[in-house]
């Protein structure tokens, strides 16, 4: 998960407040463990000591609202500092102007490049025009690694392996760039800001006059993440950030609160190697999965773009008639393969944060998931149709098959024949609650809204 050395702290923070009084002592001790757990992600010690302090201000003195416990009161207030420090409001990157231009730029390593990328698919996906443009001369892979992501995309790319002058590679495409709705640009790096890098970035900016200029910084880069978006902000005014490579280890404290440094947000967050592994920063949502709150509005984003309308229907019918089959639940394994590592996906579900469920039982669980799919792969559809056609024949074949072992393939029978019956069990209840749903509405009582 992101952050997830943070994560595991703010939770374990929040835990030792009792259900009880929330006194003096409790909270300062709380907001001492806050202001440890962010220095610890890389937040400056300022920025960590200023939150504490609101914290701490905040909960000995305002009044607990109506319905809420004195905890409940207090962890909405860490909720609330932590929120503001990551920018507080998710604010849209505006696209309607034609062209828009989007530049990125950062130091070396950052992942300027595969942003580009990324950003270029997800833009794709909503349907704009798309052009991206190399005036990286400094890196010797830089051309052929952004034309390779834009083959890959089918989006069309304009540079100049030839040319050393980044400018003059922006000036030579810039009639052509002006029948696309978005254009976004690369620009070179260097191991810091510079003279050298300075005047080059600024010549770009000026050629360029993007609307849009996102820093790019590595989640790695620790505390002087502040310093780098400082110098960059006033080289060419960055109106926004992307931290990328939070998927690993990386604390990601520095560069998430380094946006402040700015006054930029941070719109994206890199979170996987892979092309659609970039996600639109939403400060309340991300900080309710790091405090083990979970994250709907995501999981739900993901869920649709994993799963296709009729087989999502379909698969959800059969859920409700108690009735799945190997198919479904070969469907459920797939879809959960496209929305991302299964602890990420874990962590957007309410709740499930708070139960600290071991990342290598997770990661266990993932690696099942492969072998029962290499296995589904072996049966024939109507096998994955009617598992109730399986015995010892079709079991022997199946193995033989997929090359795995006969222990292998009872397990997943076995996983089968737990899911259907906890689906029973579900189908029961909603068919008792869909009973009781149309007697309300037959007495004239009112319906729950959406529901049956």
């Amino acid at each position: 998960m992101v952050l997830d050395k943070l994560s595991d702290s703010l939770k374990n923070a929040l835990k030792k407040l009792t259900s009880g009084k929330v006194d003096k002592e409790a909270v300062a001790e709380l907001c001492s463990e806050i202001k440890k757990s962010l220095i610890s992600a890389d937040v400056s010690i300022e920025l960590a000591r200023n939150i504490a302090k609101n914290i701490e201000k905040r909960a000995l003195k305002e009044k607990v609202a109506g319905g809420l416990t004195a905890r409940e009161h207090t962890v909405n207030i860490v909720y609330e500092e932590l929120t503001n420090l990551l920018g507080k409001e998710f604010k849209e990157i505006p696209t309607e102007t034609k062209p828009t231009k989007l530049m990125l730029v950062g130091l070396f390593g950052s992942g300027k490049t595969t942003t580009a990328g990324k950003l270029a698919k997800l833009y794709k996906k909503r349907g704009k025009k798309i052009a991206l443009v190399q005036t990286d001369t400094w890196r010797p892979a830089a051309y052929a690694q952004l034309k390779q992501l834009a083959d890959v995309l089918k989006i069309d790319f304009y540079g100049d392996p030839k040319e050393r002058n980044p400018v003059k590679i922006y000036n030579a495409v810039k009639k052509d760039l002006e029948d696309y709705e978005l254009v976004i640009i690369d620009t070179a790096g260097r191991d810091a800001l510079n003279d050298e890098l300075t005047k080059e970035i600024e010549s770009i900016d000026k050629a360029v006059q993007a609307q849009t200029k996102l820093l790019v910084l590595s989640g790695d880069i620790g505390q002087a993440a502040q310093k780098t978006a400082e110098s960059f902000h006033k080289a060419v005014g960055v109106t926004g950030v992307i931290v990328t490579k939070l998927d690993g280890t990386a604390k990601g404290g520095g560069a998430l609160s380094a946006a402040a440094a700015t006054k930029a947000k941070v719109n994206f967050i890199g979170v996987g190697e892979k092309l659609d592994a970039l996600e639109e920063f939403k400060p309340k949502n991300f900080v309710s999965r790091i405090l083990g709150m979970g994250d709907l509005e995501t999981l739900l984003e993901k869920a649709s773009e994993a799963i296709d309308q009729e087989t999502a229907e379909k698969t959800a019918k059969n859920i409700m008639k108690g009735d799945i089959s190997f198919t479904d639940l070969y469907n459920q394994m797939e879809a959960l393969k496209k929305m991302g590592p299964l602890g990420q996906v874990a962590n957007m579900i309410p709740g499930m944060g708070k139960m600290n469920i071991p990342k290598s039982q997770l990661k266990e669980q993932e690696e099942n998931m492969k072998v029962w799919k290499y296995l589904m792969d072996s049966m024939t559809v109507h096998e994955k149709d009617n598992p109730s056609l399986m015995n010892e024949s079709r079991i022997q074949r199946i193995v033989k098959g997929s090359g795995r072992a006969e222990t292998e393939m009872r397990d997943l029978i076995k996983q089968y024949k737990q899911m259907k019956k906890m689906m029973k069990a579900f189908s029961g209840k909603s068919k008792k609650f869909a009973r009781m749903q149309k007697l309300m509405g037959k007495k004239g009582m009112p319906k729950m809204p959406g529901m049956f």
